[in-house]
């Protein structure tokens, strides 16, 4: 089952990072339930080696093109996300180190594998995936564009992709610079 999950988690940040245009140093947001991956209600049966298979093939994929991973935090630590240092910008710094039951197993991946991790507040990332209904929309830029990806689940969790633009002042009849979408 790990293996069919990272292959899926992989595709699926593969295919995000084709469709959504992303460049060198900006942010993907990812909120991951492990319970959702394995069949279970969201928050109910937090999975370690669901969360490192996740982390690592995700990691893998945006690493190699130059793309921050930000990994959402649960509920219970106010979905604070973790982040490598070098993306946290000016972004509030907090005191909290996730756990499987307190921040989710994904996130504690994230804590325990990247090079410098910090934990922020908040962050206004340039595209994301929701794997398994984590509501990641209070961490993405405005304005935030769904992207429909071929990889739909990851193991039993839905997949949703979204990408960001640069809101348009104006209305329909505004012209725009297209280089900046």
């Amino acid at each position: 089952m790990s293996t069919d999950i990272a292959e899926s988690a992989r595709a699926a940040a593969v295919e995000l990072c084709e469709k959504s245009g992303l460049v060198k140093g900006q942010i993907v947001i990812v909120g991951c339930s492990t319970s959702e991956i394995a069949g279970f209600r969201l928050g109910t049966n937090s999975n370690t080696d669901i969360g490192v298979a996740v982390f690592e093939a995700l990691y893998s994929v945006f690493n190699q093109h130059g793309i921050f991973l930000a990994a959402q935090c649960c509920e219970h630590l106010n979905r604070a996300v973790i982040t490598e240092r070098a993306a946290a910008g000016g972004w509030e710094i907090v005191n909290v180190i996730p756990t499987p039951k307190a921040g989710g197993s994904f996130a504690t991946a994230a804590y325990k594998n990247l090079r410098d991790p910090v934990a922020i507040s908040e962050i206004r990332a340039d595209a994301g995936l929701d794997i398994g209904n984590t509501l990641i929309g209070m961490h993405l830029k405005r304005v935030a564009i769904p992207l429909r990806l071929e990889t739909s689940n990851i193991g039993k969790a839905a997949v949703v992709a979204a990408r960001t633009r640069l809101p348009l002042i104006g209305g329909s009849r505004a012209t725009y610079d297209e280089k900046l979408l």
